[in-house]
């Protein structure tokens, strides 16, 4: 036997080991977990029986959106167990608005306490939609708690729903208002020697300013402004209504801020109390204590008897009443950034969320459809195949009604524009009409250590190269297209809204507005919530006794089999599989910008996007 056949051999055998040893740890582990989730779902029907006066802790963590973003279940089980990288936590807001329409009629449910310190966020409209359940179960004779340990703006404003806002005495309120900052890259670009290429139609399109630009334009400013403006007007007049007190209390001048902190002896927060901000300043076993005097005790004695929200929406999963399914008004979320092709859920892709309105389309008993849109556009392309099976389903005599979240912008309101009905939240971000091109070539960075690029080519046509320049002549073709575009969704706009082309412009360059300034300008019809767009598609159909179906994207059978294994696992073990600690703010903004430019995939490198839209 030779030595190299000997060395062969004892690789090949300690390779068999390892890959031995690999499986085994994997089989190990997954069926750790499948027993784990077993035995949760096999205790899941015994646990969460409500059977006396309880109250209902909505402890929401993450950000509120109108559909979770796909995570492949098996893939994110595994990266948990290793301690690998999770997907931001994230919440439906239709799951919480099904949980409190519940509990506003189940009598077991007498106090709804409000936990928000881990709540993220999402949007006014999304809280005006929870807050306007809050409004039917306060109604309905029960009482709403907020308790928290501190209160971010978001919190603040949904807080402000309910009859008591409670606050730790060493918290604080943070109410900051709203801004719009980007990160500006023309003298790092200019340093590396990156050569940047930029066609836009638009006065206010900014989104390519980050790479032109050391500072935001004037013109940007100006828009940014305006909307930024009309939001902070429309927060502190809902939570000064709600709260009783005036709007000055918002205290947006340092000097203000600071004779009246000084009163409350430079403390957070006797501060938020003195400004009527809060009700009362409480410890966590005080409110305990607040709560278990309306409720009892639980039989622990450790807090007040309650069921949380995951638990409680388990529940309600499992009492689900029949609806009729003959007349069905159909909802398709269209949430994230719009690419050409395929997408799952959380982002959109032209082709299926096209096959979702195709679906709805093709379904007899769907009657009319609502496209719910929170998106700031993406691809030019993949929005025109989205829109165009729009017009499919109004030439199928299907109405259909697009309601706009917390964003739709540029591409977002691309997709929306031959809707039958547009409406919108008084805050939600919209307009954006603009469109634009960015093109990087390195071949001055990569002469600088030594690279070159040449060759020969049949044609004038460019060679898309990045050590090749772009010719004034492939420059000029490119601004062209960019233009024809463009020129392309304003008539979309003016033809389907009724304007004229000059008045449509007017409302285009690329301009950013907030809801309510747009039902001005004529881009929205209503001003409301998605119920009221969902009963005006009904009204539209002309149908009464209808059910309202979410057209989703299909799983796999082993993808549908291993979600509903840890939906019930997550609710009896209480705790989240994909939350993940929070990265520094701008290193995840950094990391978005860059992932996102490299996603990008419009056939002619054409896009409606906005920067400023979250």
């Amino acid at each position: 036997m030779s030595k190299g056949s000997g060395i062969s051999r004892l690789l090949s055998a300690l390779w068999s080991t390892i890959n031995f040893t690999r499986k085994l740890f994997l089989n190990i582990l997954f069926f750790g977990l499948l027993i784990i989730v077993l035995i949760a779902v096999t205790k899941d029907k015994e646990t969460f029986v409500l059977t006396e006066p309880s109250a209902l802790v909505l402890n929401l963590s993450g950000q509120l959106v109108e559909e979770k973003t796909f995570i492949n279940p098996v893939d994110a089980v595994m990266q948990e167990s290793l301690g690998g990288d999770n997907q931001q936590a994230e919440i439906s807001i239709h799951d919480i608005n099904k949980v409190l329409e519940a509990a506003a009629e189940d009598d077991n449910i007498q106090i709804v306490v409000l936990e928000l310190q881990n709540l993220i966020g999402g949007g006014l409209n999304k809280l005006d939609s929870i807050g306007e359940r809050l409004n039917a179960i306060k109604a309905n004779g029960k009482t709403v708690i907020a308790s928290g340990d501190y209160y971010t703006r978001s919190q603040y404003y949904l807080a402000s729903y309910a009859d008591k806002v409670v606050m730790n005495p060493m918290g604080f309120v943070q109410l900051d208002g709203f801004s719009a900052y980007n990160t500006y890259f023309k003298d790092a670009l200019d340093k590396l020697k990156v050569s940047t290429y930029i066609f836009r139609v638009g006065t206010y399109k900014s989104f390519v300013e980050p790479f032109m630009r050391n500072d935001m334009s004037d013109e940007a400013k100006t828009a940014n402004r305006a909307w930024l403006t009309d939001l902070w007007r429309y927060y502190k007049n809902q939570v000064a209504e709600r709260r009783n007190i005036p709007t000055s209390n918002f205290d947006e001048q340092l000097t203000i801020f600071m004779e009246k902190f000084a009163e409350a002896n430079y403390d957070h927060a006797q501060y938020a109390l003195n400004n009527q901000w809060v009700d009362e300043l409480a410890t966590r076993e005080q409110v305990k204590k607040m709560v278990a005097e309306k409720v009892g005790w639980s039989d622990s004695k450790r807090s007040y008897r309650h069921v949380e929200f995951n638990q409680y929406l388990n529940l309600v999963n499992q009492s689900q009443f029949n609806l009729n399914q003959d007349q069905k008004v159909a909802v398709v979320v269209a949430r994230g950034t719009i690419y050409d092709g395929e997408r799952r859920a959380g982002e959109i892709g032209g082709d299926s969320t096209a096959r979702l309105l195709e679906r709805a389309r093709l379904d007899d008993s769907v009657k009319a459809v609502v496209l719910r849109i929170d998106s700031p556009g993406g691809s030019a392309f993949a929005s025109e195949v989205i829109r165009r099976e729009i017009d499919l389903l109004k030439a199928a005599n299907k109405p259909v009604v697009a309601s706009m979240s917390s964003t739709a912008a540029s591409g977002g309101y691309w997709i929306a524009a031959s809707a039958d009905q547009i409406w919108a939240h008084p805050t939600s971000i919209t307009g954006s009409i603009g469109v634009f091109g960015l093109a990087m070539t390195f071949e001055n960075s990569f002469k600088e250590i030594g690279i070159n690029a040449d060759g020969v080519k049949t044609t004038e046509w460019p060679v898309m190269h990045p050590a090749v320049p772009l010719s004034e002549q492939t420059q000029k073709i490119l601004q062209k297209s960019t233009e024809a575009v463009y020129q392309k969704f304003v008539s979309l706009v003016a033809n389907n809204r009724n304007m004229a082309f000059q008045k449509a412009e007017q409302a285009a360059q690329g301009r950013v507005w907030s809801g309510a300034q747009a039902q001005k300008l004529g881009l929205v019809d209503e001003l409301g919530s998605f119920d009221d767009a969902v009963h005006s598609a009904a009204q539209l159909a002309d149908i009464q006794d209808y059910s309202v179906h979410f057209v989703q994207h299909e799983l796999s059978q082993q993808e549908v089999f291993i979600k509903n294994l840890l939906q019930s696992a997550d609710a009896y073990l209480d705790f989240n599989l994909f939350s993940q600690p929070q990265l520094p703010t701008e290193l995840v903004k950094l990391y978005q910008q860059i992932k996102q430019i490299n996603a990008w995939n419009d056939p002619q490198g054409l896009y409606a996007l906005c920067i400023e839209c979250p």
